[in-house]
């Protein structure tokens, strides 16, 4: 769960709305506890007991003497052998080391008198008032009571003795308070007036519970989105700062996965955290509390489950964790094979490969569908345990409860109401059960997110300094590089100084290193071994913002953005003028084809570069390293996609704007090589030759191979 709980790092600084969360969450348990408190007077009203007042007075002294008395049933008025019922309390439970047990009163005794209303001779004393005697007796008083106890044979005596009252219960105190608004004759209408108060309290507790479960619920998914927000904005952020090789060992669709269906899916599992994984355990709790208030042993004998149910929650949240990262790596296969297939949907289409790909694609669905079965039997399997382990938690409380009922330890009423309680909990259980398997799925999404985030970002070393503008040279010094995972260096031992100004054109074979060595440049990659100059400062010590910032680069692969023609050209200049922008375009020969456009320069670029030709966005693309005039300029195969109209345009275009600049040029046609001031020659990430062009014609076998091959003919 490391994984999960590191997104509470973007949580904890909206602490107010958590507040607001957890009271909510705390008052609607309550409330909702409470809701279900009202069943027993209601069930005292409509069952004839003794009525709410003789309820209350009871549980005050079970609480204050730790007594407990029979209560007469309707049958017990009309049975002759019981003439005076009305008119005596017995006792049925006496509690070890409580204050009815100190004062010497034990089960079957019957108090006869209490307080001020001691009776003498053949004076009787109403239970009910017996019973008020002693509730209401003020704080640790002690309070003179008259009782009747019986020997074996039948045969009695009365006793005197005192009581000390103990404290007052302050929540007993409270629903007395509330029963004082109500008399204490049981007659019709105030049977009726009772009801209608308790169908009143219920109406405020619903109405102030659904009010607080609304923004319990809203705040809670306004915490869960902002922080994924912050998140994503976070991974985003620390993607694109990671080194390119990532980006290249990596599929990128992967990552977009992460970003998109694996943090939903955290913030899935997250908002069932602030919701029902709060909530329902919330209520749980509230709710064993008020059952324990009506009968702490029936209570206990229910949680006896508890640990059962934790141990089953735990091993279905560790499969459904690990089918979930299972289900989430073939999202991300699938996202991958969409792409690729979308992609290039015109190459699948012209060699007719459709059944290829859907049998490619079925596999990936097919492999999906099996890890999504997987969860769903897990879930599905999860209620049924829980409602099992329910059951027989609460039968075993069903039969100890009925025992007690028939033997008065408990009155019928509360019985009623204590399952209805404890089915209630159990259901909240088996609901905390359903999201502790949402959690897990996001524990799951969290540790492939924070998989990224944990991977080391490029970063300038300590007291990195500001590299200036080129102004003398840039120097290549025995440079041997090799590709993450390969075992044969890319770039063998070169050497290469450029003086500034000049432009250098790097020819040579295939996987000759030429594009290789260029990359080092703006240190996409770093050499194994060796140093790269700039006026004599090495660039691994430089800042990356200051060795990038006068680096221009048009690849043969043309890159744009969804976006305007006009923020695609000042992409590498944020906040470029109209007028800037416009001569720009018309230096590298867009501009007349830009402006004839319905919407011009506001013209917007498809994700897939739709409704240009290849040839015009390469030429927004020089447009856009004209724009950003840096000192350092390299074009790798940038008129590889030019028609032959445009292509003396740009030649002279770059021609131009290669003058007092440093230009790496890699290309294959003859028109781009020759303006050199010097030819690289490359094979094998070696250099092999370098000069003019007059030069190399003779003295260079493999320039005059790639000359004849490759230069002229393009």
């Amino acid at each position: 769960m490391k994984a999960f709980w590191r997104i509470f790092d973007y949580i904890w600084p909206q602490w107010p709305r958590l507040i607001v969360i957890f009271v909510s969450a705390i008052l609607i348990s309550i409330l909702f506890s409470l809701s279900f408190m009202t069943i027993i007077p209601l069930l005292k009203l409509m069952m004839g007991e003794e009525g709410l007042h003789g309820w209350a007075d009871r549980k005050v002294c079970e609480r204050r003497y730790g007594i407990k008395f029979y209560t007469p049933e309707r049958i017990d008025f009309a049975d002759p052998n019981k003439p005076d019922i009305a008119y005596y309390l017995i006792v049925t439970r006496v509690e070890l080391d409580g204050h009815a047990d100190a004062s010497g009163l034990r089960e079957q005794d019957w108090i006869v008198g209490a307080g001020s209303f001691i009776p003498g001779g053949e004076e009787k004393v109403a239970s009910s008032k017996l019973l008020e005697e002693l509730a209401k007796a003020d704080g640790n008083e002690k309070i003179p009571v008259r009782y009747q106890r019986f020997d074996e044979g039948g045969d009695s005596e009365l006793l005197d003795g005192v009581i000390d009252s103990g404290r007052r219960p302050f929540y007993l105190d409270s629903i007395q308070g509330l029963l004082s608004f109500l008399p204490r004759e049981q007659t019709p209408e105030n049977k009726t007036r009772a009801v209608s108060m308790i169908i009143i309290l219920m109406g405020i507790f619903t109405v102030v519970r659904c009010t607080a479960k609304y923004f319990q619920q809203y705040i809670a998914e306004k915490v869960v989105q902002t922080a994924v927000v912050n998140l994503r904005k976070d991974v985003f952020s620390h993607v694109l700062n990671m080194p390119v090789r990532f980006f290249e060992s990596e599929h990128p669709s992967d990552t977009v996965s992460r970003l998109v269906r694996d943090t939903g899916q955290l913030a899935s599992g997250t908002k069932a955290m602030f919701g029902k994984a709060l909530l329902e355990p919330l209520k749980a709790i509230a709710l064993i509390a008020g059952a324990m208030i009506i009968d702490l042993k029936l209570t206990v004998i229910f949680l006896c489950s508890g640990p059962f149910v934790m141990v089953v929650i735990g091993q279905l949240g560790r499969k459904i964790k690990h089918a979930t990262r299972k289900s989430l790596m073939s999202w991300s296969l699938m996202l991958a094979k969409l792409k690729e297939a979308l992609t290039a949907i015109k190459v699948v289409k012209v060699y007719n490969q459709q059944d290829y790909e859907n049998a490619n694609f079925d596999v990936i669905n097919k492999g999906l569908l099996k890890q999504l079965f997987r969860i769903a039997k897990i879930d599905a399997a999860t209620s049924p345990i829980m409602e099992v382990l329910g059951m027989v938690a609460g039968g075993a409380a069903l039969l100890f409860g009925v025992h007690w009922v028939a033997r008065q330890e408990i009155d019928a009423s509360e019985f009623i109401t204590l399952v209805a309680i404890l089915g209630t909990a159990a259901e909240a259980v088996r609901k905390s059960s359903d999201i502790w398997n949402k959690v897990q799925q996001a524990n799951a999404a969290a540790e492939r997110v924070y998989a990224i985030v944990d991977l080391e970002c490029e970063a300038d070393i300590p007291n990195a300094h500001e590299l200036g503008p080129l102004k003398n040279r840039i120097e290549f010094q025995d440079i041997v590089f090799t590709y993450p995972g390969s075992e044969t260096p890319a770039l063998k031992q070169v050497h290469l100084t450029v003086k500034a100004g000049h432009n250098v054109a790097l020819v040579g074979p295939n996987g000759s290193g030429k594009t290789t060595l260029a990359n080092l440049i703006p240190r996409f990659h770093d050499p194994d071994s060796g140093r790269i100059l700039i006026d004599g400062k090495d660039i691994r010590e430089a800042k990356f913002h200051s060795l990038r910032s006068q680096i221009g680069m048009v690849t043969q692969n043309v890159i744009t953005f969804n976006d305007t023609i006009a923020a695609n050209i000042a992409y590498g200049k944020p906040g470029a003028t109209r007028e800037e922008i416009i001569a720009a375009a018309k230096r590298s020969f867009a501009h007349e084809f830009i402006e004839p456009l319905p919407k011009g320069y506001d013209t917007m670029i498809g994700e897939e570069n739709t409704g240009l030709s290849g040839g015009q966005f390469q030429r927004i693309v020089i447009a856009r390293a004209i724009l950003k005039n840096p000192a350092i300029l390299i074009f790798d195969e940038a008129t590889s996609q030019v028609d032959a109209d445009s292509e003396a345009k740009i030649h002279n275009a770059i021609e131009e704007i290669m003058q007092d600049r440093t230009c790496f040029i890699i290309a294959h046609r003859f028109s781009t090589v020759i303006t050199a001031d010097i030819i690289v020659v490359m094979d094998n990430g070696q250099i092999v030759a370098k000069g003019q062009h007059s030069e190399l014609i003779k003295t260079c076998p493999l320039y005059q191979s790639l000359y004849e091959t490759q230069l002229v003919k393009a």
